[in-house]
């Protein structure tokens, strides 16, 4: 009788200590706040031990390989590379040199991707200015033909970095409209908010049928001097060298890793960021950091407990030079059912702002993500959420998509430069990411069918 009672008395005693347990295990975003720093660490050691991720280079297949081996490691299930080809734009010598008519002077440069050569000889010719975009689409051919263009539209600072669009333009499709006019290169002021002389690269398009001419983007303390220079009112040439390649089609690939939800049959929540990176810097906050918050919330998540819907992560390749990893991702999985699609690519400043765009059965939800974010200092915005690049195909098809929308200020400062580097990030604003990635991935990840597809 006596050991029955015992018996029955360590048995309490070991659920009371069960309990006590359950109730004293932290929450995924308790994790988030106080536990380790998963994203920080992914960062570094990305940053640290590859470097940068041009698209379909040696240093890309590196990353990858990486990256499986990091998500493994971390406890993901499914991890996987998804292999696809891409043409391939590598940079070459670049030199820019003001000839005249003043003393010579050597400009920062960086060639566009997609920029045509120079050849190694060069070319030299007169400077057409142009105060924007617009005004080069506005000129006649003949202000153009067999001059190098200079666009000089300079953007501004702004917390949701809304001047890129509008200012981009004339990379984006600057050189383009040069190439049609006939000209034969174009320079443009950097589409960046810094006053350091590092020129900001990114890549540029041209049209079927139109050849690439050599395009540039000189640093912004060098579009402040030749402006100086062309309002001295006389004609200014400029000396340009830039000898980029195409290696024609190469190996790149995406990097998949997932939570498994509790139940198969519920649609995805598909969160992504992208591995590439430009060649000046090492990709820290373009976008390393992205692919640090993102897993970190995921692993979070995983660590408190399953959710009810998959979690999947895209660790895109070959965003930076045409999105090829993001379409790669649509061709593959583009007919599966997702039940939402999220992107962190804007750096690793605090979260400020979310934005949905979400089905009217979700109204609930979007109401109790946005409620659970206001503790953190993050106000709902009265616009549509957009998405990002690689799950870009996704939202068009019509998968759902929230926008944690990152402070900006500073992000074009560093964008596309060598200066994006592991020292820019601030560790308690990219935690801050974490947290808020984590409280959104945990509400939509154990929504129920009724709320999203």
């Amino acid at each position: 009788m006596t050991h029955r009672r015992t018996i029955a008395r360590l048995t309490g005693l070991a659920a009371c200590l069960l309990s006590t347990a359950a109730l004293a295990a932290p929450s995924a975003v308790e994790m988030a706040q106080t536990g380790e720093d998963p994203a920080l660490k992914i960062t570094e050691d990305l940053t640290t031990e590859i470097g940068p991720r041009m698209a379909g280079t040696e240093a890309e297949a590196a990353a990858r390989k990486w990256a499986v081996e990091r998500l493994r490691s971390m406890g993901f299930a499914n991890v996987r590379e998804e292999a696809y080809t891409m043409p391939v734009w590598v940079r070459g010598a670049e030199t820019a040199e003001l000839t005249g008519p003043f003393h010579p002077q050597k400009l920062a440069i960086a060639a566009l991707g997609n920029s045509g050569s120079t050849g190694a000889d060069g070319i030299e010719g007169d400077i057409a200015y142009f105060p924007s975009f617009d005004a080069l689409k506005a000129a006649p051919d003949a202000a153009v033909k067999g001059k190098i263009v200079f666009i000089d539209n300079q953007m501004k600072a702004a917390q949701d970095g809304s001047g890129y669009g509008y200012f981009g333009r004339g990379r984006f499709v600057g050189p383009n409209a040069a190439a049609k006019k006939g000209a034969i290169a174009i320079v443009i002021r950097s589409i960046g908010t810094d006053s350091h002389r590092n020129p900001h690269t990114g890549v540029t398009n041209f049209e079927a049928g139109v050849t690439p001419i050599p395009a540039g983007a000189i640093s912004n303390p060098d579009a402040d001097l030749l402006v100086r220079q062309w309002q001295h009112g006389k004609p200014l040439r400029l000396k340009l060298l830039l000898t980029p390649k195409t290696l024609g089609d190469q190996p790149s690939g995406n990097v998949i890793a997932e939570v498994p939800g509790s139940d198969p049959k519920a649609s995805p929540v598909i969160i992504a960021c992208h591995l590439d990176s430009w060649d000046l810097g090492t990709g820290a906050i373009d976008d390393a950091a992205g692919c640090g918050i993102i897993t970190a919330a995921a692993k979070h998540i995983m660590a408190a407990g399953q959710p009810r819907r998959t979690i999947r992560i895209l660790w895109a390749g070959a965003e930076e030079v045409g999105v090829f990893g993001g379409k790669a991702y649509f061709d593959a999985h583009g007919k599966e059912r997702h039940a939402v699609a999220m992107e962190s690519d804007f750096g690793a400043d605090r979260v400020w702002r979310v934005d949905f765009k979400l089905p009217d059965s979700a109204a609930g939800l979007a109401d109790r993500i946005a409620a659970a974010l206001a503790p953190y200092g993050i106000t709902r915005g009265k616009q549509p959420a957009g998405g990002g690049a690689d799950v870009g195909a996704l939202i068009e098809s019509g998968v759902p998509t929230i926008d944690l929308q990152q402070d900006g200020t500073r992000y074009f400062d560093i964008h596309h430069t060598p200066d994006d580097t592991f020292d820019k990030v601030d560790p308690a604003q990219i935690r801050q990411n974490v947290v808020a990635w984590t409280v959104t991935i945990g509400l939509l990840a154990n929504s129920a069918d009724a709320e999203l597809p």
